[in-house]
């Protein structure tokens, strides 16, 4: 007896991952060209948009500037741990909601941190 080749989508998906996930149905046949393509795609777009907030979240936490061969293995270590991440637990926690709530936090400290230098400086 062999197994069968569906893949069961889960209902209670984080916003996020509902978002790139939400138009594939509750069973994929992973037999079927078209709904696999479906699966890796939506997985693709929701990987990217955890690097793209990961990026953004080292560059907003991350004072120090590095070297370019230092950037190129950070980034590149980045780059996988994050796919490895997603591949794990992108559907299971709020990863990328995670990474949203990050970069905002991060992103209101520089301003505040750029103001208060500049109203030192006048």
């Amino acid at each position: 007896m062999q197994a069968s080749p569906t893949l069961t989508v889960p209902e209670d998906l984080w916003p996020v991952a509902d978002f790139f996930f939400r138009g594939l149905g509750p069973e994929i046949n992973l037999n079927n060209a078209g709904e696999a393509a479906s699966l890796f795609q939506s997985f693709f777009w929701l990987y990217l948009t955890t690097v793209i907030l990961t990026v953004i979240t080292f560059k907003l936490g991350f004072a120090k500037k590095l070297p370019l061969l230092k950037n190129v293995v950070v980034y590149t270590v980045l780059v996988i741990g994050t796919f490895l991440l997603t591949l794990m637990l992108g559907l299971n926690l709020p990863l990328a909601e995670s990474l949203i709530v990050t970069a905002v936090v991060l992103g209101l400290y520089r301003l505040r941190l750029s103001r208060e230098r500049n109203g030192k400086q006048a």
